[in-house]
């Protein structure tokens, strides 16, 4: 967590209806009630308290890059980045994560696709066992996400400490 309790999340897609919906899911203020889906997903965990998601967007791989070198140059990196697999014309997902890394190798990476033209295998041929980086498929659960993001959230911070 930042040090105003936040975490930084990066959305990298070009549509920007995906932007909003991972606006609705982490946006307390906006955020459906999600207890009576994730106890269905989840079990009933205790209840803990909700971390608090600080979101910015880029449309490109490119501009992504810029967000991350400015947010490292600042010490106010980013916890996760959620990266769209296909972004035309720019650059594709599996092209900004290798850059994205080389800058900080610390973000945690969600892949998120709605295609199967480039498979699991692949990805992780070309990133080999990489403990950054999940996928979650297009369209996406909306409890699962948070959920994730809770998760790659707690396991960022205990690195940093």
């Amino acid at each position: 967590m930042t040090e105003t309790g936040t975490w930084r999340i990066l959305i990298v897609d070009d549509l920007p209806s995906i932007h909003e919906v991972f606006h609705c899911i982490f946006d307390p203020d906006s955020r459906i009630d999600l207890s009576a889906e994730e106890s269905l997903l989840f079990g009933d965990p205790a209840p803990a308290p909700a971390p608090r998601f600080e979101l910015d967007s880029a449309y490109q791989g490119e501009e992504a890059l810029r967000k991350v070198v400015t947010a490292c140059a600042a010490k106010r990196p980013y916890m996760l980045a959620i990266v769209d697999m296909r972004m035309p014309p720019g650059w594709d997902g599996l092209q900004t994560v290798e850059r994205l890394w080389e800058v900080d190798e610390n973000l945690q990476i969600v892949m998120c696709t709605a295609y199967s033209d480039i498979s699991l295998d692949d990805i992780c041929s070309r990133f080999g066992t990489h403990d950054h980086l999940a996928f979650m498929p297009k369209p996406f659960n909306a409890a699962e996400a948070l959920r994730l993001a809770d998760v790659l959230g707690a396991k960022w911070s205990a690195c940093r400490q």
